[in-house]
């Protein structure tokens, strides 16, 4: 006991502050500590955000990390003024290389979420699904309809009728491809197969009036309709696929910020350490 009390003058003896230099240590270490934590929260935050599947999750997740950036900052500036009254000059060394690896963490980290939030290729995929696979569907029952009301010896409407609709139904078997690519070469070829695709839909469309009676016309009419829904939502679906923010923040994640983030985690395990090792000596 009165061992540990002369450390303790000692140390009182050569610090700014000297009424509190054991409960600054403490405090040091706690903080500290809790930066690594809030640093694991915050990018664990930033993983969900990249992961999410709804735009709502994706933002919530965001501001998560937001929140513990800004706790992070709150501690670093915290501890800075303790090692400061406490003189480890070589502990606030270590935090000022923590602050310069955050700092380009946190550029990444910036961009990462921006793209996250975005969210084009989830939003891509919800196009694909809904008002494209409408109007796909509008097509297939218009051209239904006309061949229900041709002869079903006509087989020259049968063919034309069949390679309209396998000419769109190619189209939405590439929009998945499409919207997962991470190679704009990859989804330019794409694009190319789906303008055949649907240059073909239309040829098959007007080869169809000259050889079916005049009460499908409307039908005929009904089916170019869809189609060209499809086509303008296909197009919508291709805008948000070339932004490609899912499958980029996923490759940054994966990436870059994998490496930034190690970098911050060794900056803060080797100030633990040194501190963990300060507080033994002080107070054996």
């Amino acid at each position: 006991m009165a061992a540990a009390f002369a450390v303790t003058i000692a140390l009182a003896g050569c610090y700014r502050n000297p009424g509190s230099v054991l409960q600054n240590m403490s405090n040091a270490r706690q903080i500290a500590a809790r930066l690594q934590v809030e640093f694991a929260q915050a990018s664990d935050a930033t993983n969900l955000a990249v992961m999410a599947d709804t735009d709502t999750a994706s933002r919530q997740f965001a501001r998560e990390t937001e929140q513990k950036t800004l706790a992070i900052h709150r501690d670093v500036d915290e501890l800075r003024h303790i090692l400061g009254d406490l003189m480890f000059a070589s502990e606030e060394s270590l935090l000022d290389d923590f602050e310069r690896k955050l700092a380009a963490y946190r550029r990444l980290d910036r961009t990462i979420l921006d793209l996250a939030v975005a969210s084009t290729n989830l939003k891509a995929q919800r196009l694909s699904f809904g008002c494209a696979q409408q109007a796909a569907d509008d097509f297939r029952i218009a051209l239904e309809g006309i061949t229900q009301t041709t002869p079903e010896d006509s087989c020259q409407v049968q063919a034309l009728c069949f390679r309209a609709l396998a000419a769109l139904r190619q189209i939405q078997a590439i929009q998945a491809p499409h919207i997962a690519s991470p190679s704009d070469d990859v989804m330019t070829q794409l694009e190319q197969t789906m303008s055949a695709a649907e240059a073909d839909a239309r040829s098959a469309l007007q080869s169809l009036g000259p050889v079916t009676p005049p009460d499908t016309k409307t039908r005929i009419a009904a089916a170019d309709a869809a189609l060209t829904r499809f086509v303008q939502c296909n197009q919508q679906i291709i805008a948000l696929s070339r932004r490609n923010s899912n499958v980029r923040s996923l490759a940054l994640v994966l990436g870059q910020k994998r490496k930034l983030a190690a970098e911050c985690e060794d900056s803060l395990r080797a100030l633990n350490e040194s501190l963990a090792k300060r507080g033994f000596s002080a107070t054996r």
